[in-house]
């Protein structure tokens, strides 16, 4: 349903049903999505478009990082899967530069005319597609045509899921096609496969150059490409090793054929604004003090901590002792070796070990690395809330073979690998272990079940 689709062609039936069921979605899911897509017709339609009006959807799946905790940004690595939830958008091409967004459950649209100067608003959600638009106009200069969108989305909000990230690639991926914008000289020439566009929509939202491509003000967060790149870029029942800065694919690893993540969102939310958001950018800070304490000790240049790890045998416990000496910072230089450490252990040592695991079919090995991730970041990221580090360690006690927090930190969700057979029963017993430990939050929270979930894409 993508050339020469319209509006008509999203109402709730048989054909869209099979479509969305073609794109390696559970029964369910597919019912659900075709349910989404029909309403984002109904909302466009009463916005004043018609059934004849040109379209396109696409479906940006939110993500579960398995592992990587803070590594992307640092050219580190992260063990990433989608989940089924997500946003269901449903885009129709205008003819002038005016962009309309309407969300399915509210009343009025995010709207404004694509443009160098736009000024989005932090601390809502229309701060995402304007930022978006906003970067396209500088990037990709000449005529830009604008659409009418109408989106859902069943992603918990802040949730440490990247409902924001995916609400940058959903508003891009509308743009982008609004557009033609493959087509175009500076997109062929910077983003020429989709680890490209990943690392492109992570400096979208950190406002910084890629390629040619120059930058400006983001979104407000100091962080990576990891979520752009699961959401674009990993598979369907597997779970996808990258690395990052720039991003590269380096392993699929199967999934059980009989596990399933549940994921419990904790009712904390962690919005990237306020203390939240210094909170946040305070652990990335760290990461680039460390990164300049280094260089600066050993008269080096190295553009990320991956780098500088790597640059000599011998560099990591170099790199601590300059760490541990440091002084006259924003941070002390035990804050220093602290964040290092956990760098250092997640992406060199626990997520090849994981890999390995997975792959000899070791569930309990598997499990042991996420718990010693989820024990770090407890202690030296310091990203944890009593409620996700209650969650983690209660799965593990309802018989979950591994569980971790995820996302940026400091509320959030945490994710669980169980068996297929026993999801239901493990969602129930975990829920209420929370509820009856952290009552007030467990009132906002959500539990369920996701299969890793193909990437983003169109219904075609």
């Amino acid at each position: 349903m993508t050339a020469g689709a319209t509006l008509g062609d999203f109402s709730d039936g048989p054909t869209l049903h099979a479509k969305l069921a073609a794109r390696e979605l559970d029964e369910p899911v597919a019912a659900r999505k075709s349910a989404d897509l029909a309403r984002c017709r109904e909302r466009l339609i009463r916005a004043g478009l018609t059934d004849r009006a040109p379209a396109c959807a696409f479906l940006v799946p939110g993500r579960i990082e398995v592992l990587g905790k803070h590594t992307d940004y640092a050219g580190g690595r992260s063990l990433l899967a989608c989940a089924e939830q997500g946003f269901a958008l449903l885009v129709a091409p205008r003819q002038d530069n005016r962009v309309r967004f309407w969300p399915v459950e509210g009343n009025a649209p995010c709207e404004f005319a694509i443009g160098p100067g736009l000024s989005p608003a932090a601390g809502h959600w229309s701060n995402y597609p304007m930022t978006v638009a906003r970067r396209l106009a500088r990037n990709f200069p000449g005529p830009l045509r604008g659409a009418d969108l109408a989106f859902v989305s069943d992603l918990p909000p802040a949730a440490g899921m990247s409902s924001s990230s995916a609400m940058v690639v959903a508003a891009f991926l509308a743009l982008s096609h609004a557009n033609d914008l493959p087509l175009r000289e500076a997109y062929r020439r910077n983003l020429r496969t989709p680890e490209d566009l990943a690392g492109y929509l992570g400096c979208v939202e950190n406002g910084s150059d890629f390629g040619d491509l120059a930058g400006g003000r983001g979104v407000g967060t100091f962080g990576g490409s990891e979520d752009h790149t699961a959401i674009l870029c990993c598979r369907a029942d597997a779970l996808s090793l990258y690395s990052y800065c720039p991003v590269r694919h380096e392993a699929t690893v199967p999934l059980p054929t009989d596990a399933v993540f549940a994921v419990a969102a904790s009712g904390v939310v962690a919005e990237k604004t306020g203390q939240a958001l210094a909170r946040y950018n305070r652990v990335s800070a760290r990461a680039r003090a460390a990164l300049e304490a280094w260089n600066l000790a050993a008269g080096r240049s190295d553009p990320h901590l991956a780098a500088a790890t790597v640059s000599a045998p011998d560099a990591p416990e170099r790199i601590r002792k300059v760490l541990r000496a440091a002084t006259g910072g924003e941070f002390a230089g035990e804050e220093l070796a602290d964040r290092f450490e956990q760098f250092h252990a997640e992406s060199f040592e626990i997520i090849p070990a994981a890999v390995e695991a997975l792959r000899r079919g070791d569930l309990a090995g598997f499990g042991a690395q996420v718990e010693r991730s989820q024990g770090l970041a407890e202690r030296l990221l310091g990203n944890q809330i009593p409620e996700t580090s209650f969650l983690a360690r209660s799965a593990r006690e309802q018989g979950a073979w591994a569980a971790s927090a995820f996302g940026a930190g400091f509320g959030g969700a945490v994710w669980a690998l169980v068996p297929r057979a026993q999801g239901d029963q493990f969602l129930s017993a975990w829920s209420e272990c929370y509820r009856r430990a952290f009552p007030a939050p467990a009132q906002r929270a959500r539990f369920f079940l996701t299969r890793a979930a193909p990437s983003a894409g169109t219904v075609a």
